[in-house]
């Protein structure tokens, strides 16, 4: 996996504005999106287009998107990682903004662990919330670092 540098990153996202954090899935795409202070994520919605996004985005001020990226246990970029990247030069090309790539290796098990643990989520309200809850756990350990 190629490194990026997270300072670059946050040189090139306009001031006072939010992030907005992406669990990219096939079928459902998880959305968070951070205050404009950037200090805390909050599970926004799930979709599954770029159209969709663009009408839940509305017209908050973003300055870029953090998507995660599912790298393997072993550290190797698989075939979703790769699906995950071919989206997100769509997403670039959409709304011109930068894109960070997060490591969201087991957002999915916390998500899941928070929504029965916390939650105390049925296995439907689980399938529903997991991906939004997974975008929110990537963009704020993004938020954390």
């Amino acid at each position: 996996m190629q490194r990026q540098d997270i300072s670059d990153f946050l040189k090139s996202v306009e001031p006072a504005t939010a992030l907005v954090g992406i669990d990219y899935g096939q079928k459902r795409i998880g959305v968070a999106v951070s205050d404009l202070g950037r200090m805390i994520a909050t599970p926004l919605s799930i979709v599954s287009s770029l159209d969709e996004l663009s009408r839940i985005l509305g017209d908050r001020k973003i300055g870029g998107f953090v998507v995660g990226l599912p790298v393997q246990m072993n550290g190797q970029e698989g075939s979703q990682a790769q699906l995950t990247r071919a989206w997100a030069k769509k997403l670039e090309k959409k709304y011109q903004l930068p894109i960070f790539f997060w490591d969201e290796r087991l957002t999915s098990a916390a998500a899941d662990r928070f929504l029965i643990g916390q939650m105390d989520a049925s296995r439907n309200k689980q399938k529903r919330l997991r991906d939004q809850i997974a975008a929110s756990l990537i963009l704020q350990s993004f938020l954390d670092a």
